[in-house]
């Protein structure tokens, strides 16, 4: 009698399936170092990815192709293809292939790349050399092949920076500019949940009257977030900018983690849900000197933007503007290397016409490859519906991923779902 209940087990706990998010790293991350920390905070880069990826160029096919060797993780390759679907396409044919190089596979703060195109500029060479432990870095941007020289940027930018996770500052310089000392300048302090920050970039000024006492070269912006920066943590980001050229812009960010049920007879039957990632952001942008403003929708517009990404397969978008509005459906294959496959309808309001985009991305560069549930990886909060059923939750078994969340404890959990790292 003793061996019989000695054999029952319990029933094991409900699990909730933790997707992996539909593309990890943001590829603009990966060359954050590049670029002033003033233009990638307040929610900046989250906009942009939500704003731009995956709604395709009306009437265009954009194939993309993103390769690692399995030999040497350290480098990869990113060959991209645009081409119209009127006619002619090879008239308008546009290229470019990156090849690049990472010192630290999981760490892309210190790389180098070389980008070709068969538009301007030809060859280009991008480095970046960070050292966490003292959070100073150097980068530099150096055209090697350009049909014409233009401007200045066409020789090349430098620049330095320091970051630590409160603090950023750095600035960029031209070498062959010697009159356009620094190109820009920027300061970014954390303090709790606000971010402030200030940037130069120098534009609007002449001989007699110096660039930096010109308004319209600075832009200034303050930001409030909350969230551990973690995606399976819900987050906010709201922020004003006072931007040069007197541009004024309100914009926030929001980031939704949603459980919901699910029956799906390919399944355990210990799984009871999916987790399902919601992003939601508005962007506004007007004029504040009412002398040069011309009161057209130029001078004053807004754009608004919202995400469902179901499941790892799954990706639905839409964005709505006075100009134009659109939609986007992504599809991403369960092997890898990924095949993600996306349309897009764009509904032109001056025009009254839509027109469709059309890519296709073969992926072996991003990580989030697993599948489902693991028992270390559970999102689920025990509640009175769970004590109603009769499912009892045994403290010391199984964790609770969700109370990792919230504890700051991430050592166990994948990569791509801690929060971002100590740099601001």
């Amino acid at each position: 009698m003793g061996n019989f209940w000695s054999a029952v087990k319990d029933p094991p706990p409900p699990m909730v399936l933790v997707p992996p998010l539909f593309d990890f790293p943001p590829l603009a991350s990966r060359t954050r170092m590049l670029e002033s920390s003033y233009n990638l905070l307040f929610g900046k880069l989250s906009l942009r990815c939500l704003f731009q990826d995956y709604f395709e160029e009306a009437r265009h096919f954009n194939s993309t192709i993103m390769l690692k060797p399995i030999d040497d993780p350290h480098v990869d390759l990113i060959a991209t293809v645009a081409s119209p679907l009127d006619q002619k396409p090879t008239e308008n044919l546009i290229g470019n292939a990156q090849f690049r190089w990472q010192s630290d596979v999981h760490d892309p703060h210190t790389f180098m790349d070389l980008f070709v195109s068969n538009t301007e500029p030809v060859l280009l060479i991008r480095s970046c050399a960070y050292y966490p432990k003292l959070g100073f870095g150097a980068f530099g941007i150096f055209p090697v092949l350009v049909k014409n020289r233009s401007s200045s940027e066409d020789y090349g930018v430098m620049g330095l920076r320091y970051g630590s996770s409160n603090l950023s500052v750095g600035a960029t310089l031209m070498p062959f500019a010697r009159d356009e000392f620094p190109k820009s300048a920027w300061l970014v302090s954390k303090m709790g949940r606000l971010t402030a920050g200030v940037q130069y970039e120098p534009q609007l000024g002449g001989k007699c009257i110096p660039k930096y006492k010109n308004l319209e070269n600075w832009s200034c912006a303050i930001g409030y977030g909350l969230g551990s920066g973690s995606p399976l943590s819900p987050s906010f980001n709201f922020g004003l900018e006072l931007a040069k050229n007197s541009q004024f812009i309100a914009s926030f960010y929001q980031h939704v983690v949603v459980q919901r049920r699910v029956k799906n007879p390919l399944e355990e039957n210990e799984i009871v849900g999916i987790t399902n990632y919601i992003d939601f952001g508005f962007e506004l942008q007007t004029r504040v000197d009412d002398g040069k403003a011309k009161n057209s929708i130029q001078d004053s517009t807004f754009q608004v933007a919202a995400s469902w990404q179901a499941n790892k397969n799954f990706l639905l978008k839409g964005k709505l503007g006075p100009l134009s509005s659109s939609i986007a459906l992504a599809f991403k294959s369960w092997w890898k290397p990924s095949f993600t496959f996306s349309v897009s309808a764009i509904r032109d309001r001056i025009k009254g016409e839509t027109a469709f985009g059309f890519g296709l991305r073969v992926d072996s560069v991003r990580e989030a490859s697993y599948q489902r549930a693991d028992p270390n990886f559970v999102m689920l909060t025990p509640s009175k519906e769970h004590l109603a059923e009769g499912i009892h939750w045994k403290s010391g078994k199984r964790p609770v991923f969700q109370s990792d969340v919230n504890s700051g404890k991430f050592d166990g959990i994948p990569r791509e779902l801690r929060p971002l790292g100590k740099i601001l």
